[in-house]
């Protein structure tokens, strides 16, 4: 017996992390896979003609248990990983690959699906038919169509490919914290705020070492190389950032990228693909990848000619420390365009963060914009558990109708701070899905990499960390404000270059200046940020948008490049990683060296360790929707109730019960328009 057995017995189904321990999981999700194959197979073989309830819905009901025992563990593993958690990954990612292509490539189940197909007429549910054709579709490009001998290779093929993408994620959490750049003379963090400060000191006690432990951030750019003024620290800290899974050691994660590229490439061809970045885009609303090819070279030649008129500025502070011969580093950029913001702004980083602290960003900020624009209220719940001492849980209610009480909505988990066992970067996550069908709340999560301060002392925010917040939430508003019949429509269930849209939307809040004025409030004094810091910050959203765009196409452009090899392009050496990064970012035009991509490839985990391969794009692709619906906010008055509700009726609560873009136009009244982006981002000319 497992805490998995039977539906958890907590408030909206919470799973009960008290009661879960490490070695129920594997036990867990083996009986769940057997369970679900039963039922699929009792599904597959019925007697009775096909109908949405005996098939469509019988699906949708099947792998319960398997269900409840992965989005836990796939929970804890990312945000509170243990070697024998990874291990217990390492065994079970062939199994589940087997038993996803098990299903999506059963004939029998298939044909069912077909003859469904044929019969649906006007009175089958918009929803229902929409959720019969993208099973029918998935089916297809699982490859329910190839003959057993190439089904056979397909499934070597996926289980092989889990197996490896489970190792990149070990190998760089590990390369990860190996990296972290241990400083042992106080002097040489000069610049460096005390609470930052504070936050290594006590990264390196928990390590056990003596000293500042400065630790890494999953992207390529590391927050504090924008405080310190010591430029052989930042050097240091930006080589180690950048050398991250190609020194050579247990951690090197090049032979084992190379074999994804190479069994994607494979996977592709099988299919019937040029590639895997066709083969991905086509079941995106892109289609094809020749459209993100287009967009991503579009935007790039203006996105680089920004950035170096911005490196000219940058590079002329540097002179005038380092010499006239001084060349504008990496590892200078953050630090010189903090000077010449301040310069021309009056304004800087360290001057904002104690008027940015966490509590009040997330309860004044991120969870205000949300009340006032949806009506929504949080209360949090100190008797329930999360996974981890840091995780906090809320429990959300909805405006009520008059004469009501609030209405249990859900649960919002937040788990802010960074720690050894959590991968990096920021992501939500569902642990329950919103559905009618079984009658289930939504339980999402928030995770972040905030630095954790030592006891008694305030957690205080870079403005990039205040925009990581709100972009979250707004995943998290996709799962809470779901309102859909079927468990697999549910909320963020809805294509990769689609997904990031209503998050990208949420971020304009932090910007809101009636939301800004409410937590941009001095953690000591109580004393709100100047006005005049305020109008401040407006003005210079623009600041540094070259150098913000270049380093994003450069990865999407790279994440590309990666994935529109053949089999045979594939690098056969892992000294030729570098050589390929280097000579996609010179074909591409973006091979500015004081602005390296996001992600370099040795460290790329959206696209060999997690679910993005081929679709990095999907940040630009959804900006284009996300510029427009600002547009369309400001038309509608802002910040008010009127507005979320359409946006929440229209958009959100639709999930992936349609199609996403008629979801758009239902609220725009048109197609996207890129004219906003574009001005956005500066890239008008």
């Amino acid at each position: 017996m497992t805490p998995f057995d039977e539906r958890s017995a907590l408030p909206y189904e919470l799973p009960d992390y008290a009661a879960i321990r490490p070695e129920h999981y594997e036990p867990a999700i083996l009986a769940g896979m057997a369970a679900q194959r039963a039922e699929v197979d009792a599904i597959a073989g019925s007697p009775e003609p096909p109908t949405v309830e005996n098939t469509l819905e019988a699906l949708e009901r099947s792998g319960l248990l398997l269900g409840r025992a992965l989005v836990a563990f796939h929970n804890q593993l990312a945000a509170d990983a243990t070697p024998f958690l990874e291990d217990v990954e390492e065994r079970l990612a062939p199994q589940l690959a087997a038993h996803r292509d098990a299903i999506l490539m059963d004939r029998s189940l298939f044909a069912r699906l077909e003859a469904l197909e044929a019969q649906a007429g006007d009175d089958t549910a918009p929803d229902a038919r929409w959720l019969l054709r993208r099973r029918l579709v998935d089916a297809r490009r699982a490859g329910v169509a190839l003959d057993d001998a190439a089904q056979a290779t397909l499934r070597d093929l996926n289980a092989r490919l889990t197996t490896l993408e489970a190792q990149f994620g070990r190998k760089l959490l590990a390369g990860a914290n190996a990296a972290s750049v241990l400083v042992t003379d106080e002097a040489e963090l000069d610049g460096l705020a005390d609470d930052a400060k504070a936050g290594a000191r006590a990264a390196a006690l928990a390590r056990r070492h003596e000293g500042w432990l400065l630790e890494m951030q999953l992207p390529t750019h590391q927050n504090v190389v924008a405080a310190l003024t010591d430029r052989a620290l930042r050097e240091r800290v930006q080589r180690a950032s950048e050398g991250r899974g190609a020194d050579g050691s247990e951690h090197d994660t090049r032979a084992v990228l190379l074999e994804i590229v190479r069994l994607r490439a494979e996977r592709a061809r099988l299919l019937g693909y040029p590639h895997h970045a066709a083969y991905v885009a086509e079941d995106a609303t892109a289609q094809t990848a020749e459209a993100v090819a287009a967009m991503l070279e579009r935007l790039a030649p203006p996105a680089v000619a920004n950035a170096r008129a911005e490196a000219a500025d940058l590079e002329a502070a540097l002179r005038a420390d380092a010499g006239p011969d001084a060349e504008l580093r990496a590892s200078d950029w953050a630090f010189y365009a903090e000077r010449v913001r301040k310069e021309r702004y009056a304004l800087d980083d360290a001057l904002l963060r104690p008027y940015l602290e966490l509590e009040r960003v997330v309860r004044d900020g991120v969870l205000e914009a949300a009340h006032r624009l949806f009506g929504l209220s949080f209360t949090e719940r100190d008797d329930l558990a999360g996974y981890h001492p840091d995780v906090r849980v809320f429990e959300v209610f909805d405006a009520p109708e008059p004469g009501e009480k609030d209405q249990g909505l859900g649960l919002f988990l937040a788990d802010y701070y960074t720690r050894e066992s959590k991968r990096g970067g920021a992501w939500m996550n569902n642990l329950v899905d919103q559905n009618h069908l079984l009658g289930q709340r939504p339980v999402v999560v928030n995770n972040l990499n905030i630095v954790k301060p030592p006891p008694g002392r305030p957690t205080l925010l870079v403005w990039d960390e205040v925009i990581t917040l709100f972009h979250e939430f707004g995943h998290a508003l996709h799962g809470l404000l779901s309102d859909v019949r079927y468990p697999s429509q549910s909320g963020t269930e809805v294509p990769r270059d689609f997904v990031e849209y209503p998050s990208q939307v949420n971020e304009m809040w932090a910007w809101d200046p009636d939301i800004l004025e409410r937590f941009a409030v001095h953690h000591a004094t109580g004393e709100p940020m100047p006005r005049q810091w305020v109008d401040t910050m407006l003005a210079s959203r623009a600041f540094g948008e070259g150098f913000a765009t270049t380093e994003y196409l450069a990865a999407a452009l790279l994440d590309q490049a990666w994935h529109r090899l053949t089999p045979e392009e594939v690098p056969t050496s892992v000294d030729d990683v570098v050589a390929f990064e280097a000579k996609a970012l010179a074909d591409a035009g973006v091979d500015f060296a004081p602005v390296p991509p996001r992600y370099r490839t040795t460290y790329y985990n959206h696209v060999f360790g997690s679910g993005y391969s081929a679709a990095y794009y999907s940040y630009i692709w959804s900006e284009v929707l996300d510029a427009d619906t600002v547009r369309w906010y400001e038309e509608h008055g802002g910040l008010t109730r009127e507005s979320g509700e359409a946006f929440r009726r229209t958009l959100l609560a639709r999930g992936g019960s349609q199609d996403p873009l008629a979801s758009f136009r239902d609220l725009r009244g048109r197609d996207a328009d890129i004219a906003p982006l574009l001005e956005r981002r500066g890239l008008g000319a």
